[in-house]
């Protein structure tokens, strides 16, 4: 028997959780794409309607969120650990957090200028929830768990990405910006950012989590 057949045996067929799962990691993704967008369009009006979105994203997983809490207190056998079950939810969650997170706060305190970090940072967030999706989808009966693991790779790689751009960013401010309120304003908002990146690698960590426990 080859490795994908024994752990599609491995894996009870799931019609309640992954399906939910995967319409989270799909809002995920719309959430990141907003956000994306957000920091390539120049027009403040066409930016408000976007920070909106985002919020309406946000909303949206607050829902399938709880939908999912709602149906682990209710079921009582399940596809993977119940634990697994509880912290992918709420990794999933805190993704989508903090990109609504990094649109209020444009619209709180939006700095005067928009450095190059904050697009390549969003892009990396981008690249990580649909790298997340990929995983997600994959967990049907586990068919392919080396597109898993391939995927959590890369979302690891993404973070690293990510911890350079944002360093990169942080010492060309401190070195260049004179204004001390401008300076707080990018820095939480690069932090912020930086941090996006570092909750999708927390959802690869269960992911992983979950393919060693099954394993």
């Amino acid at each position: 028997m080859g490795i994908n057949n024994f752990f599609q045996l491995l894996v009870p067929k799931d019609k309640k959780f992954i399906p939910l799962f995967e319409d989270s990691a799909d809002n995920l993704v719309k959430g990141a794409q907003l956000l994306n967008k957000f920091f390539i369009v120049k027009d403040k009006a066409e930016k408000e309607i976007i920070i909106n979105q985002i919020k309406e994203q946000e909303k949206i997983g607050d829902d399938l969120t709880h939908k999912i809490y709602d149906e682990l207190n209710k079921t009582f056998i399940t596809p993977f650990d119940r634990e697994d079950i509880n912290k992918l939810n709420g990794s999933l969650d805190d993704v989508l957090d903090y990109i609504d997170m990094v649109a209020q706060s444009f619209r709180i305190h939006p700095p005067k200028t928009e450095p190059e970090a904050f697009l390549h940072l969003s892009e990396l967030i981008l690249q990580a929830a649909r790298e997340i999706k990929v995983a997600i989808s994959e967990l049907h009966h586990v068919k392919n768990p080396k597109k898993i693991m391939d995927s959590c790779i890369r979302i690891n790689e993404i973070e690293n990405q990510a911890d350079d751009v944002y360093d990169n960013a942080l010492a060309d401010l401190f070195e260049n910006e004179k204004d001390a309120i401008e300076l707080i304003k990018v820095k939480e908002m690069l932090a912020a950012l930086e941090e996006g990146t570092d909750k999708a690698e927390d959802v690869s960590d269960v992911i992983k989590s979950i393919l060693v426990k099954i394993a």
